[in-house]
């Protein structure tokens, strides 16, 4: 995210819904869903949108107009693999126009020095590039694809050259929590103004391959340490965002600035939802840009206002003095993990599922598993 101040609203909703909603900040655009890599902690959905059934350039750029009238500040180009899009740099080139700072977040195995300049000349203004691991055996194995590494580093020279700032997203787990340090590190190296060492969160494709990519309690505690010791060592340096993994939490994450607040995610097919992982909450309807405008969408549809506030908890969040601030925390972890996207986060140590999930963390990162499940192999044979 950038660092773009967060302004709000209060935005008075139907009768009966007894709550209130600030303005939409930032706005994730998943483009599209394909993508080169096979990573086992995907948080896409299992059953992926079709090309087919991707918006067309026209519609992403009137929802581009629409979002910058809804007060929008930020958008942020994802997938899958954005670079898919063969119009991604005019899809760009319409969010400048529209006024809107846009973030390209990419796989990296694709972006070519000339694409890269292409979309600086659009008026792109920052570029997110995913790391698997440090060592490329690694690296490559974990998100399923040949040579990816290689590819990343070149695309984090490429952005760098060209003035662009650089994150890099490093996602972490079992399998390669050991290498924490020289990733922050190469971030470093490379000229990252920032990292996020985000802990996989268990949704959609990463359910299938928990019990592999499960850190143990040893492993975070060690992660805790490297974090602070290199906040302090390289502060001005590096900004670190740190996610830590739900199941060993004690409170619940303000999961996306809590649900329809100040975010919300469109799907390649152009359905408004409140966070990329609402879809895997069974039984909801999310309304569509191509069947509404995006302002009614945001301050009408039944889905986002389901879990909006706090009206709708039930105890204990309902007495909770936190309620304000976690929101319920995330309501697709509630419905994985219980069935019930009512239920109290189980990440919250008041939940009574709560001590079973960290059981369940425990048990399973005690497993020993490496075996990953791919959706597919397109990308190549990932090296052993």
């Amino acid at each position: 995210m950038s660092d773009i101040a967060e302004t709000t609203r209060q935005t008075t909703l139907e009768p009966g819904k007894g709550t209130s909603h600030g303005l939409p900040v930032a706005v994730l655009l998943e483009v599209t869903h394909r993508c080169p890599l096979q990573c086992p902690y995907c948080s896409n959905p299992v059953e992926l949108d079709k090309p087919k059934a991707e918006l067309s350039t026209e519609e992403w750029v009137r929802v581009l107009n629409e979002m910058a009238d809804l007060g929008v500040l930020q958008v942020h180009f994802s997938g899958g693999e954005p670079m898919a899009r063969k119009d991604i740099v005019e899809l760009v080139q319409a969010a400048t126009d529209a006024g809107l700072y846009s973030n390209l977040i990419t796989s990296g195995v694709t972006l070519t020095r000339d694409k890269l300049e292409a979309l600086a000349d659009a008026g792109l203004c920052h570029v997110q590039i995913s790391f698997q691991a440090n060592d490329p055996v690694l690296a490559n194995r974990v998100g399923g694809y040949r040579n990816g590494h290689a590819k990343k580093l070149e695309a984090a020279r490429h952005t760098r050259a060209v003035g662009l700032p650089l994150t890099v997203n490093a996602v972490m787990h079992r399998q390669n929590l050991h290498e924490l340090p020289d990733m922050i590190d190469m971030a470093v190296e490379m000229g990252a103004h920032r990292i996020e060492v985000a802990n996989v969160q268990y949704y959609g494709w990463a359910l299938k391959n928990r019990a592999a990519l499960m850190p143990t309690m040893d492993q975070i505690e060690e992660c805790n340490r490297v974090v602070a010791e290199a906040e302090e060592r390289l502060k001005g340096v590096l900004a670190i965002d740190y996610v830590v993994p739900d199941y060993y939490a004690v409170r619940p994450k303000t999961c996306m600035g809590g649900w329809g607040r100040q975010f919300f995610n469109i799907s390649p097919a152009g359905k408004v939802l409140p966070c990329h992982a609402a879809e895997t909450i069974t039984g909801l309807e999310f309304d569509s840009v191509r069947d509404h405008a995006l302002g009614w969408i945001w301050d009408h549809s039944p889905a986002l206002n389901l879990y909006r506030g706090t009206d709708w908890m039930p105890e204990p969040c309902r007495s909770c003095d936190f309620k304000e601030e976690d929101f319920g925390g995330c309501r697709c972890q509630a419905f994985a993990l219980t069935g019930d996207a009512a239920a109290t986060d189980p990440a919250c140590s008041f939940s009574p599922h709560h001590e079973a999930v960290f059981k369940t963390a425990e048990d399973e990162s005690a497993t020993g598993d490496t075996r990953f499940i791919y959706r597919n192999l397109a990308g190549g044979t990932p090296e052993a």
